[in-house]
């Protein structure tokens, strides 16, 4: 089964959705506001893994996850950078690259 079979994000003007329902394990839905961003990472995957956006928020310690192959992934990615809240071209910078991690804004 697909990554995007399973793993759904979806966004409007205010909140990311995320629902999942993995294969033999129990779903969870969450959401978060874009107004709570306070910075996000980005990891390239290898061949055999997706490419993950991990979203900081003020509203707790843990990030949240998103792959990138995920149904809607891409579109949150394009929108997080449209936002500003990912340097658009440190993005370019790591779309180039096979392997890498990086978090906007950089730490001090």
């Amino acid at each position: 089964m697909n990554l995007s079979e399973w793993f759904h994000v979806h966004f409007d003007e205010k909140d990311v959705f995320m629902k999942v329902d993995p294969p033999e394990k129990p779903g969870w839905e969450q959401s978060f506001a874009w107004k709570d961003i306070i910075r996000v990472c980005f990891e390239n995957g290898d061949w055999m893994s997706s490419d993950t956006i991990y979203v900081f928020t003020n509203q707790r310690e843990e990030s949240y996850v998103i792959p990138t192959e995920a149904d809607g992934g891409a579109e949150v990615w394009s929108e997080i950078i449209r936002r500003g809240l990912f340097d658009a071209e440190l993005a370019i910078e790591m779309a180039t690259q096979s392997e890498g991690f990086a978090c906007f804004p950089p730490e001090d």
